[in-house]
């Protein structure tokens, strides 16, 4: 049995939700006012039933809830039609459509609220969003990333906005870049979030071969790296990649150290050292100890990925002398 305190509670939500966003409308009249947040908070409910319950749902409560659900839209821009100058009634409805897949609805309503607030960051940081995710390719055009930049200048606290710009860069192949926006956001990020920033901050540093140059240390580490024959990796396309890897023990699973070679070229002998640090911050001279390891890509991705093969890793005392030798199993 479908638990009905749930869509119950879904509509009580919705209400107060539209009541806080459509208060600044309640100039259009006070019984319009109304009608648009009952029909809003309908909306939501309906919203609720046919995307978070379909299970419990017949075929004619789905089409009742898609109908509420359009009739709360088009209140909305019945409302517009009487105030078409308000960009958060503009920027709301931006939301609804993007919520029901209609994005080249979406980007319209954003591009009209931009229009009229230019210089609000979160109105910016959604109307990018929107505009890429309207793009065949979900792109970040120019224009949008020109309104994250400005979004950033507006607000250079605005979290998304700097995470969205990195994105737009490592579209535009523009690798290093992107890692100097997403490491001026780290300080802002909670621990958790900021580890996981770290990972991605590598990630472009290695593909786009941008790691900082450095003259060698002693804390260098010379690797070899052998495929063995018969192995799981064979099995992966010969244009599949290898990243051979250094982190702290127990770490973030950022990479201290990362080079990033072909397959094809195994068996292979590389030296790490500060110059492989994807971060300036945190570099193999300053450990004492590091876990090295060895992996195959199909994806071309230093984060793990199903079906890539790691070697096993090894744990090695800073300096080092010899050679550090990695066999993929």
């Amino acid at each position: 049995m479908v638990n009905l305190w749930l869509p119950a509670f879904a509509a009580f939500a919705a209400a107060v939700m539209a009541l806080m966003v459509l208060w600044p409308l309640r100039g259009s009249g006070r019984k319009g006012f109304i009608a648009l947040t009952i029909a809003l908070g309908v909306a939501g409910c309906a919203l609720y039933v046919l995307v978070g319950t379909p299970e419990a749902t017949t075929p004619r409560t789905e089409t009742a809830a898609s109908n509420d659900l359009q009739q709360g839209i088009r209140e909305l821009q019945q409302a517009l039609e009487r105030e078409p100058q308000r960009a958060d009634g503009w920027a709301l409805l931006g939301r609804s459509q993007l919520a029901l897949g209609k994005t080249e609805e979406a980007n319209t309503a954003f591009e009209r609220a931009v229009a009229l607030a230019p210089d609000e960051a979160p109105v910016l940081v959604e109307a990018a969003q929107a505009r890429a995710q309207s793009h065949p390719t979900r792109q970040f055009d120019d224009t949008a990333l020109q309104w994250l930049r400005h979004a950033q200048q507006v607000d250079p606290n605005s979290e998304r906005a700097a995470w969205l710009i990195g994105v737009a860069l490592r579209q535009r192949g523009q690798n290093a870049e992107a890692a100097q926006v997403w490491e001026a956001l780290l300080p802002k990020l909670e621990p958790g979030a900021a580890a996981a920033l770290r990972e991605q901050i590598a990630i472009a540093r290695s593909v786009g071969g941008d790691a900082p140059a450095a003259a060698s240390s002693g804390h260098a580490l010379q690797v070899s790296v052998a495929l063995a024959a018969g192995t799981k990796a064979d099995a992966l396309p010969a244009n599949a990649t290898v990243f051979i890897i250094a982190r702290q023990p127990g770490g973030p699973p950022m990479p201290v150290a990362v080079e990033k070679h072909a397959l094809a070229d195994l068996p292979i002998t590389v030296t790490l050292d500060d110059g492989d640090s994807p971060m300036p911050t945190v570099k193999l001279s300053a450990l004492n100890e590091v876990e090295v390891f060895a992996r195959v890509s199909a994806s071309g991705q230093a984060n793990r990925k199903e079906g890539d093969v790691d070697s096993q890793a090894v744990r090695v005392k800073l300096p080092h002398t010899g050679t550090v030798k990695l066999t993929l199993p």
